[in-house]
């Protein structure tokens, strides 16, 4: 009798676990769908309606377009929507994407500040937003993003100048801060950034020349 009881209380506490690591993943699951609902609410044009049709609650978010899933933990990885003419701004949501190691919304109309809140993605790899409606100054949050890799503001209305922090992102390989309205000195802290294959600087408002320390560990520089 006593090992029966045992082994009962051994397969209730198993399948408590079982249970409660359940209610985990599809809280993890959940928290990117409301994120992504967000993001969309906020879209005011979306002209071939390619979010209006395909990110609905009736299909899993590992099946919108534009999103890939982490097969080991089921969370997005990747949220890529380039060339699709979207109008609107950004959800501060986006910043629950824990798991988001590629953000693409290259070529759309987005508008509005950057968002910090994108800053707390610390597994970002790329940010490309290049040629959208972006404004405001670049936070010296993105010393954060220390997997950041790839870093596309090219084409928008950032203005002020570039924070000293950027010098922190170490794995950082291209910077393209290419027609923007930036302006002040070249932080000198960019020679820091030894893993730096590619810098775009041109077509914005700084004062002065990059030293000649920048020069030396970049080979691709315009300015």
């Amino acid at each position: 009798m006593v090992n029966l009881l045992s082994c009962i209380l051994l397969f209730l506490l198993s399948l408590h676990c079982f249970v409660a690591c359940l209610a985990v993943n599809t809280k993890n699951i959940t928290t990117d769908q409301y994120a992504l609902l967000a993001f969309k609410s906020l879209i005011t044009s979306d002209p071939y309606d390619i979010l209006s049709k395909n990110w609905s609650t009736s299909s899993s978010v590992c099946n919108w377009v534009g999103v890939t899933c982490d097969e080991r933990h089921g969370r997005v990885r990747s949220l890529i929507l380039r060339n699709m003419s979207l109008k609107g701004t950004v959800s501060p949501n986006l910043g629950n994407l824990s798991f988001l190691v590629i953000l693409d919304l290259k070529n759309n109309s987005f508008g509005g500040q950057f968002l910090t809140e994108v800053c707390r993605l610390r597994r970002l790899k790329v940010l490309h937003i290049s040629y959208n409606k972006f404004e405001g100054g670049i936070p010296a949050a993105l010393e954060d993003l220390s997997q950041l890799q790839y870093l596309y503001l090219a084409a928008n209305n950032f203005s002020g100048s570039v924070p000293q922090s950027i010098g922190k992102l170490r794995q950082l390989k291209v910077l393209d801060t290419f027609q923007n309205r930036l302006s002040g000195p070249i932080p000198q802290s960019i020679s820091n950034l030894s893993s730096l294959e590619y810098i775009d600087l041109s077509s914005n408002y700084f004062s002065g020349t990059p030293s000649t320390d920048i020069i030396h560990i970049i080979s691709d520089v315009r300015i």
